[in-house]
């Protein structure tokens, strides 16, 4: 140990008694820092493996979206005008809501439908049932792409305490490691 690492202290009982009580302190405050950066650890892991679930599936369910649509275009013909027609305010809406991870929070968005269906009656001389299949896949892929913003929200976000919570209690030569 260097000289400057030392701390000056007269040499008593009541001296040794708060230096104990100080290092006490160093080791829970550590041990906080420890648990809160494994659990950010964690809650990042689970984040980035459903990111990758989600993008999979998103793939899937884009190309089936895009089918159903070429599918409803051909057997009802061109209905687009029909649908811009009808459209005054947005059916499925999104809700901000903030989760709690280890003190940090991280930001969780959720859809919901608000209102009727004012395309209900869209198809009915001809291909109504192919544009209930397109409504469902594409109810099913903005969902998918709530969930996905959702995760991707909340990962840049989760990293940054993490390397923060997890720097404070590491040594100088593990920080410079890491950069």
């Amino acid at each position: 140990m260097s000289g400057k690492d030392r701390i000056e202290i007269f040499p008593s009982r009541m001296a040794q008694t708060i230096m104990k009580a100080r290092l006490k302190g160093a080791q829970t405050g550590r041990n906080l820092l420890k648990k809160k950066s494994d659990a950010l650890t964690l809650r990042f892991r689970q984040i980035l493996k459903k990111i990758i679930e989600t993008k999979m599936l998103m793939g899937e369910v884009m190309r089936e979206a895009a089918f159903s649509l070429a599918e409803a275009k051909f057997t009802a013909g061109d209905f687009s005008t029909t649908v811009i027609q009808n459209v005054n305010k947005a059916q499925v809406k999104i809700r901000a809501k903030k989760d709690n991870v280890a003190g940090v929070t991280l930001p969780v968005f959720e859809h919901y439908h608000e209102g009727t269906d004012s395309y209900e009656l869209t198809g009915l001389a001809r291909g109504g049932e192919q544009l209930a299949k397109l409504k469902r896949n594409y109810a099913k892929a903005v969902e998918l792409l709530v969930e996905l913003a959702s995760l991707q929200s909340s990962s840049p976000g989760s990293n940054a305490p993490l390397l923060t919570s997890s720097q404070s209690w590491m040594s100088e030569s593990e920080k410079s490691s890491i950069g």
